[in-house]
């Protein structure tokens, strides 16, 4: 089930008119209308609100593959994400787009999603902002890495965990130890034998 339907099946299910959640939402109800038809998406504080509104997660508005019949309170945010933090270990930024199986953000606690405008297809990204506690997280999320010419190449996401750096392309996981340049250097020669920019690789560290 699509975000936009499960707005709207969402909303019916509370009883609301497109009104109604206009009002809460503190859009028109054009927006609302276009939210349902799948013509624009709600922007992050918007979807903030939907997930307060409904109590249900950002997992349950955003991944396709997951019902509303499990609706369920968000625990990955706030303070309740301070709470976990020390049993977390990597973190970092995610591209939704950039992945072929959305399984593996069963992996991950998000703790902020932005809409990135990209004026090219897709229209939007939704960048993740995460943690993840999994032992064998960079190997399992090289395995759903997306690499096709025809669909923007070799993708990779960058994340750390404690003093090393990783950057994971589809079946490949690179890492340097944050302040050595030797290792550095050599992950970025690698990430440009497969098409990678060095205005790409301006990673956080």
């Amino acid at each position: 089930m699509k975000l936009s339907e499960k707005i709207a099946a969402l909303r019916k299910a509370n009883g609301m008119t497109q009104e109604d959640l206009a009002s809460i939402c503190d859009v028109s109800r054009q927006s609302i209308s276009k939210w349902e038809a799948d013509i624009v998406l709600p922007e992050i504080d918007k979807l903030l609100v939907l997930g307060k509104t409904f109590h249900v997660s950002m997992d349950v508005l955003l991944k396709d593959e997951l019902t509303i019949n499990g609706v369920k309170e968000v625990h990955a945010c706030g303070n309740n994400l301070i709470q976990e933090k020390k049993q977390e270990v990597y973190e970092g930024v995610l591209i939704k787009e950039s992945i072929d199986d959305e399984n593996i953000l069963d992996f991950l606690n998000i703790n902020k999603i932005e809409l990135w405008n990209t004026g090219g297809k897709p229209k939007y990204w939704t960048v993740l902002f995460f943690t993840s506690s999994r032992k064998d997280f960079p190997e399992q999320i090289s395995k759903v890495m997306i690499s096709d010419p025809d669909n923007g190449g070799n993708w990779f996401v960058d994340f750390k965990a404690g003093n090393e750096k990783y950057i994971v392309f589809r079946d490949k996981v690179l890492k340097y130890h944050i302040g050595n340049q030797q290792e550095k250097s050599y992950v970025c020669s690698e990430c440009r034998k497969l098409g990678i920019l060095d205005e790409q690789m301006n990673w956080s560290e």
